[in-house]
């Protein structure tokens, strides 16, 4: 009989058991790991190309990240619409996709302006001369950040970008103002003229030259300023305003009411609009005619911490007093200075008999105002709660400690 089986050879001749060969084994094992770690690595890296690849293979193209110059150019549609808070949130976008574009930082810090968020913008500013030193743009929104708070500093910001060289009409058009805030009127007259003839068609420059021309009584050229600025684009609401407001300086109401109208059929929910509704209508004595627009501005912005203001003063005018009170109260709970919700309140708490608010609110609201006429009805206040509130008769009136300085209303926030 044969035998079946040969018994097996483990000897090192044998090639299935010869040590060069295992290690050979384990050296094409290791190839193919370090293959697989690379292919896996190109995969993660190219993730999205090949996702795309593959999806536009199957018919399914994913939209690609858009350029930064795609977000600048949303942007810019945005703000020709009106609608400032997209404008920002492109050029956000854009500005974070290349945060070394002067272009797209400037036009971000422009925009932070048009909101007020003037801190950030001066940071963008100054951020631009560090990558720019040589473009009069960031000296430009730097100075302009600054011409309401601090105009002292604002105009060496703008001269320094006018010795640059390059005409440049928002420098002139941020002297305009600043020298205005100083009581600089002719210099300012200077600066708002020239810029408006270096860029006709620079509508904020065209808004600042109508803010000395305000002050020194030239109300007709103001108001073709503003109208040439609305002009130049008629989706921007901020000159209406401030065309109203210097209609109502001069008691031309009328034109104010119908120019916030036009506000209303641009932005139906401007809650701004409705206000200064209001409040026009109030001026004129007016107050239940005016009311529903208050009420309407709440709606629109329940945390409106002005037309909480507004509200109030109707209250009070009606011998509401305690809902004036909560009116007022709010409105300086959402954070307002405004003088109204401080001495207003407390002659209200007088005429309810509330002594000791009375005398601690009136003598609290000294220190936001500087205007004669509140200060005297401050002064009537005090001395009639001096005169009616046992508690009080004799006590020295408080000698009105001198306010900290108000800034003047910023141009699109009248």
């Amino acid at each position: 009989m044969y035998r079946l089986h040969k018994k097996i050879d483990r000897s090192s001749t044998n090639p299935l058991f010869n040590r060069r060969n295992s290690s050979a084994r384990w050296l094409f094992r290791l190839l193919l790991l370090l293959v697989i770690v690379a292919v896996s690595g190109f995969a993660r890296l190219y993730y999205e190309p090949l996702q795309r690849l593959s999806s536009a293979m199957l018919g399914q193209v994913p939209p690609p990240t858009p350029f930064a110059s795609v977000r600048a150019q949303q942007g810019q549609e945005a703000y020709l619409a009106g609608d400032i808070a997209t404008a920002l949130q492109y050029y956000e976008l854009a500005a974070s996709l290349q945060p070394n574009n002067v272009n797209y930082l400037y036009e971000y810090g422009k925009l932070l302006i048009e909101l007020d968020r003037t801190s950030e913008a001066r940071a963008i500013g100054e951020r631009v001369i560090q990558l720019a030193p040589s473009d009069p743009r960031g000296y430009a929104l730097a100075a302009s950040a600054l011409v309401w708070s601090e105009p002292t500093t604002a105009i060496p910001l703008a001269l320094t970008g006018i010795e640059l060289g390059v005409p440049f009409a928002p420098l002139h058009a941020a002297l305009a103002v600043a020298y205005t805030n100083i009581g600089r009127y002719q210099e300012a007259l200077q600066r708002g003229d020239l810029a408006i003839r270096i860029d006709p068609l620079d509508a904020s420059a065209r808004r600042s030259y109508s803010y000395p021309l305000i002050f020194t009584g030239r109300y007709n050229e103001a108001i073709a300023q503003l109208e040439q600025a609305i002009a130049i684009n008629p989706r921007i609401v901020a000159p209406y305003f401030e065309l109203a407001s210097l209609y109502r300086r001069i008691n031309q109401e009328e034109m104010a009411v119908a120019i916030y109208n036009r506000v209303l059929e641009i932005a139906p929910n401007n809650e701004r609009a409705y206000l200064r509704l209001c409040e026009t209508y109030a001026s004129k004595g007016l107050f239940r005619e005016g009311e529903p627009f208050c009420q309407r501005a709440l709606d629109i912005n329940p945390l409106y911490a002005d037309a909480h203001r507004m509200q109030g003063q109707l209250r009070y005018s009606r011998r509401n007093y305690e809902g004036a009170i909560e009116s007022f109260n709010t409105c300086i709970a959402l954070g307002s200075n405004a003088v109204e919700c401080y001495y207003l309140r407390g002659l209200a708490h007088y005429f309810l008999g509330q002594c000791d608010d009375a005398w601690r609110v009136l003598n609290e609201s000294i220190r936001y105002t500087n205007q004669e006429p509140i200060l005297n009805a401050i002064k009537i206040g005090l001395t009639n709660v001096t005169v009616n509130c046992a508690g009080y008769r004799g006590q020295p009136l408080p000698t009105p400690i001198p306010p900290t300085p108000i800034p003047p209303t910023p141009i699109g926030g009248l």
